[in-house]
């Protein structure tokens, strides 16, 4: 391993000038500078990192501390993130909750024994209204900035997020507008508070449209593929009457849509569909997917420099962005004859 010791001797300088060198200190010339920089990475000098941390007492590392990486809606929150930490000269540490709590606190405890610098959390969201681990990070009082709405028990952080009320309100009036009366709506884990603010956005677009709430049109679902073709069974074999469905994201519609197309329920010819998230998925469906469009890379910058404020010990507030609806070939007009999602064309035309 090459040490600075090593480049001073080469060069016929002192440590204390090799050193000042590569961290570009004023009080040593540019030519000093690029001469000794060039031999440094001639003879393949690496900085030690840990050093230079005990030095600072910073690590130059960040944690990062999601559900899975499998899931579409964080690929670019991530990217950005990653980008720009890496534009700051910070390195990501990731880890995996797989929505536990428990391993939610061993994550978190890991990335503190790293002595990292800050931590990125998208939370495992419960009922309960404190956690222990949360708690432990105000009394460190560790940077840390969540990824998605906070709950009760992590309320005291910092946090950037989807306005997901004011999105799935936009959603419902799509297929009002398009002339929908009976909409069914997906609802995702009742812990999370974004899938909360998606279904009060439902639930404001039909007051306001003059239209009562039918709890018979309120389905669990979950949040995953499986889950949205689970509940698709669970309508047909009760014979909603809906002509559309708004799910909580994508991935339920998705698996929603697919269930209904192999029972020969056309979309949107007979039922609507609209999603959330804009997973690349959406784009690519049997049935192109009408959803919402998060903006997802401004998530992770604006995430990166909320940390930036913490550690510089600036002003920070947090954030909700806007997101967007988009248009595409899921949803139309209902049909002129009314039917029950449990009909096939075939009883329907009887």
């Amino acid at each position: 391993m090459v040490r600075l010791k090593d480049i001073a001797e080469r060069a016929s300088v002192s440590i204390m000038t090799v050193s000042k060198a590569l961290r570009d200190e004023p009080d040593v010339s540019l030519a000093t500078k690029l001469r000794l920089k060039e031999l440094a990475q001639q003879m393949g000098y690496v900085p030690d990192c840990t050093a230079q941390g005990l030095r600072t007492r910073t690590t130059k590392v960040f944690g990062l501390v999601l559900s899975s990486f499998t899931d579409p809606i964080f690929a670019r929150v991530v990217l950005a993130i990653e980008e720009r930490a890496h534009e700051l000269g910070y390195d990501l540490l990731f880890m995996h909750t797989l929505n536990s709590t428990e391993r939610e606190e061993a994550c978190i405890r890991r990335l503190l024994s790293r002595r990292v610098d800050g931590i990125f959390i998208s939370p495992v969201y419960r009922i309960d209204p404190e956690a222990r681990i949360y708690q432990e990070l105000l009394v460190r009082h560790t940077p840390a900035v969540l990824l998605g709405p906070p709950a009760k028990f992590c309320s005291h952080f910092l946090s950037v997020q989807v306005d997901d009320l004011l999105a799935s309100y936009a959603a419902t009036q799509h297929l009002l507008a398009l002339g929908h009366k009976r909409i069914a709506f997906l609802c995702g884990p009742a812990a999370a508070p974004w899938s909360q603010e998606r279904l009060e956005g439902y639930r404001r677009a039909l007051r306001e449209a003059g239209m009562d709430v039918d709890d018979d049109l309120v389905f669990q679902a979950g949040g995953t593929v499986e889950d949205g073709a689970k509940v698709a069974m669970q309508m047909l074999s009760e014979s909603c009457d809906a002509t559309a469905i708004q799910a909580t994201n994508d991935m339920v519609a998705v698996g929603c849509a697919n269930a209904l197309l192999d029972q020969g329920i056309r979309i949107p010819e007979d039922l609507s569909i609209v999603g959330f998230g804009n997973i690349l998925t959406s784009k690519y469906f049997r049935v192109p997917l009408t959803t919402v469009r998060q903006p997802k890379f401004r998530l992770g910058i604006a995430a990166v420099e909320a940390m930036l404020q913490i550690l510089r010990s600036q002003p920070a507030e947090s954030k909700r962005l806007p997101a967007e609806l988009i248009v595409r070939s899921s949803t139309a007009a209902p049909p002129a004859s009314k039917r029950s999602v449990g009909t096939s064309p075939a009883q329907s035309s009887a």
